[in-house]
């Protein structure tokens, strides 16, 4: 992995420049140690803000964070946790891909009643493949929120399962999580 650093408006330590170099030097074990991997560092200094914009490019990556607070020090070592956490998104996207399987999608009908000589049967009006996106139950229940609608169906992504999210009489929420 090569990484090359520009610095602006500050004349860099030698102790930064290691320690930089050592932390950021530890993400070749998210995207392996290859030839072809930059990473691009840009450390800038304006007034009392400390400003940090990385940019990884590998063979099928290209992941950039940036990053600013009043140190150096802390504003690598946010930055760096956010390049983390993108890689590790993007490792865990790959690993479900590669565990192939056909995606989970919920399927919606409309079923009305038709009284026919007095017994009702179901019929269904209206058929509907939906696919639920992944989220937090925080995030789903902010969702329904700004929504007009009653439910949200949504995959938790602590737990990986397709759950519902529904208003409650009282204008709470429930859940419904269908366990293992």
């Amino acid at each position: 992995m090569n990484i090359s650093f520009t610095f602006k408006n500050f004349e860099p330590s030698e102790h930064l420049k290691e320690y930089a170099s050592s932390r950021f030097g530890k993400m070749a074990k998210f995207i392996g140690d290859t030839v072809e991997t930059e990473l691009q560092v840009n450390l800038c200094v304006e007034k009392f803000r400390h400003q940090a914009d990385v940019v990884l490019f590998s063979d099928n990556v290209h992941i950039s964070a940036y990053e600013e607070s009043e140190d150096m020090y802390a504003t690598i070592d946010k930055v760096l946790d956010k390049l983390q956490s993108q890689l590790k998104r993007l490792r865990e996207r790959q690993k479900d891909r590669r565990r192939g399987g056909t995606p989970r999608s919920a399927r919606t009908e409309v079923i009305s009643f038709s009284d026919d000589d007095g017994v009702r049967t179901p019929k269904i009006k209206e058929s509907d493949n939906f696919e639920p996106k992944p989220m937090s139950v925080e995030e789903a229940a902010e969702q329904l929120v700004s929504r007009k609608d009653d439910f949200l169906v949504f995959r938790n992504s602590e737990t990986s399962r397709v759950n519902v999210i529904h208003r409650t009489k009282n204008s709470d929420f429930g859940l419904i999580d269908p366990g293992n």
